[in-house]
């Protein structure tokens, strides 16, 4: 290996507090596993490779890292048993096996640290050419953490809270749990940590007093506690969801996107938003989304993996699954699309209208109470209201075709395999079975029958 920088992510425990069957880094935090962010964070700081050390669940883990990082230069080292941080991170030395750079080590539970504070790590690693550098921060009630000790202002050891003595108990100054180390002074000072502590286990809080008994300097970088702050429960899951919610909102804000309500909006971070969209409360962005400049999202809406080009509308409480909106389009109130639909450039698709590998051209409209499932609508095509492609016959899905310009009325069925021809016309009402030309009328209905005066009669009669 021949990159400086590589990343050990300690992903292996349980997390019993979150009384759950799911190991706690799986648990989801804005669309991703909770252990997502820490690798994201050492990948985009140019970590290579990220090392994500697993144990409970660790197939599952395995899976869901991959899936939600496709594009991280991973690997997976496996804790059978949890015997302590220290031995966690040994368990993933043969997976940086000839590595001899520096190594971050992380918490797949620690979701909020900032790719700034790593590389600030890095610096301050680097200007004080320490084998060691880690990040602090202060607590207002430290109960639980482990006191930095410092002697003449220099970091010498990590005191675990069970092994304080009492002066050591009253220092706010706590061990955040996250480490930059050369490679060579980790490998060997592991070698040397111990288990005499309360808990019995193998400590990475060890590697300072370690660093200092060599004579060797230790480097800090002191973060917010709010930024790395662990997760252990559902109520810090929730709480840390929200602080990423608010720190992504704001990050918008300021690119020059406008969000009505940020306190009530979801957006995840994989999520690409140009400048002057406007975004309305409630609604929730997600996955590969996309929206293009001075789009507009109503309220309540639900935007999965889609891509919403510049100045399109989607209005309130629609939702798009995988779904391509082109420029200048409108969406909704309450519309659904679904997979594979691809709407041009100015379509209308209205309230209540549910799309599905429907593609639909330039300028054309469906503007009420319709399904289109797997069609190809051409250009300035007008769909009335309460009209459906018929799709599926029982056993497999068919295509509609309608050319440019049709006119379709409203309450009318296509009952796929079935095209009709540029310029034509529907006649409301109409079951569609067979091709029509183009340019042609088609209407498939019973001709109406009148009875006067039945109603008056049939009264009558009593």
């Amino acid at each position: 290996m021949s990159k400086n920088l590589a990343a050990i992510v300690l992903c292996a425990g349980k997390g019993t507090r979150m009384k759950s069957a799911r190991a706690k880094v799986l648990h989801p935090l804005l669309g991703h596993p909770l252990c997502y962010y820490p690798l994201r964070r050492a990948a985009e700081t140019g970590a290579d490779p990220v090392v994500a050390v697993v144990g409970h669940q660790a197939e599952e883990a395995r899976q869901q890292v991959t899936a939600h990082l496709p594009d991280t230069p991973l690997a997976f080292a496996l804790q059978k048993e949890q015997l302590g941080t220290a031995h966690a991170v040994l368990c993933a030395r043969d997976a940086l096996k000839g590595f001899d750079g520096q190594i971050f080590i992380l918490y797949g539970d620690v979701p909020l640290v900032r790719t700034a504070t790593l590389k600030a790590l890095v610096r301050a690693k680097r200007a004080r050419k320490a084998p060691l550098a880690f990040i602090t921060t202060e607590q207002a009630d430290p109960t639980g953490y482990g006191r930095v000790v410092r002697e003449g202002g220099q970091a010498v050891a990590i005191v675990e809270h069970k092994d304080c003595t009492k002066d050591q108990l009253a220092i706010r100054e706590v061990n955040a749990g996250l480490y930059l180390v050369d490679a060579s002074f980790l490998w060997s000072a592991l070698g040397r940590v111990g288990s005499k502590n309360a808990q019995h286990e193998r400590y990475l809080t060890d590697l300072v007093a370690l660093a200092h008994k060599a004579g060797k300097p230790v480097a800090t970088v002191s973060a917010p506690a709010e930024e790395v702050a662990g997760v252990n429960d559902r109520v810090e899951l929730a709480r840390s969801a929200a602080q990423m919610r608010r720190r992504i909102n704001e990050a918008h804000m300021k690119a020059g996107v406008s969000i009505e309500d940020p306190e009530t909006t979801w957006i995840e971070e994989t999520v690409r938003i140009g400048q002057d969209a406007t975004i309305s409360a409630g609604a929730q962005l997600t996955g590969t989304t996309r929206l293009g400049r001075e789009a507009r999202v109503g309220v309540g809406c639900v935007i999965e993996d889609s891509t919403v080009a510049d100045g399109a509308q989607i209005k309130h409480y629609s939702l798009l699954e995988e779904a391509k909106v082109g420029r200048g389009a409108i969406v909704g109130p309450f519309a659904r699309l679904r997979p594979g639909t691809e709407l041009a450039e100015n379509v209308h698709v209205g309230n209540f209208v549910e799309t599905k590998k429907a593609k639909i051209a330039k300028g054309s409209k469906a503007n009420h109470l319709t399904y289109l499932g797997d069609c190809e609508i051409g250009a300035g095509v007008n769909v009335g209201a309460g009209t459906i492609t018929c799709n599926y016959d029982g056993v497999n899905k068919h295509k509609t075709t309608l050319g440019d310009g049709v006119f379709v009325g409203s309450d009318s069925q296509f009952v796929a395999p079935v095209s009709v021809g540029k310029g034509a016309y529907i006649g409301a009402g109409s079951t569609i079975t067979d091709d029509v030309p183009p340019h042609s009328l088609a209407i498939a209905r019973s001709r109406q029958v009148t009875k006067k005066d039945y109603v008056r009669k049939r009264r009558a009669r009593g």
